[in-house]
């Protein structure tokens, strides 16, 4: 089965998915394509830092736009509150990207994706664990 941004997505899923629009789509299906050409050249067992560069570069060649390590802060009654929060990579304003290099994700990597998504007002995020012998296993798409 050839891996792509909709054979990720969950069954039980399907209404909230429905209404991601084709273009955010077409965004999801480059994320997932070029971190699969980044985990194929590089391999599991590198630092999270490497693999956020290499895949930057790689969104970069293929003219994806993206920003990196951006700081997200909190709106709360009216105010601009620092978090410290930093989204990994936002790719063209549309897809928030976490990089991670664990031995399993766990519930609290999916809570901060959530977070990101809920104070970025985005509805389409994925958690990418490049410590996997294949990317696939390591990809947890996320929407809202």
């Amino acid at each position: 089965m050839e891996l792509t941004a909709k054979t990720l997505r969950h069954e039980d899923d399907n209404r909230a998915l429905a209404a991601i629009p084709d273009q955010v789509e077409d965004v999801a299906a480059q994320v997932v394509d070029a971190a699969v050409k980044v985990h194929k050249t590089l391999g599991p067992g590198l630092l999270e830092s490497v693999y956020e560069i290499c895949l930057c570069h790689e969104l970069a060649i293929r003219h994806i736009q993206f920003q990196r390590q951006l700081d997200l802060p909190i709106h709360y009654e009216g105010f601009r509150l620092e978090s410290g929060l930093r989204i990994d990579i936002l790719v063209e304003d549309c897809v928030i990207v976490e990089l991670k290099t664990v031995e399993k994700l766990l519930p609290i990597h999916e809570a901060q994706l959530l977070t990101y998504l809920k104070l970025a007002k985005q509805r389409l995020g994925f958690l990418l664990n490049f410590n996997v012998p294949i990317l696939k296993h390591g990809i947890r798409r996320l929407v809202l």
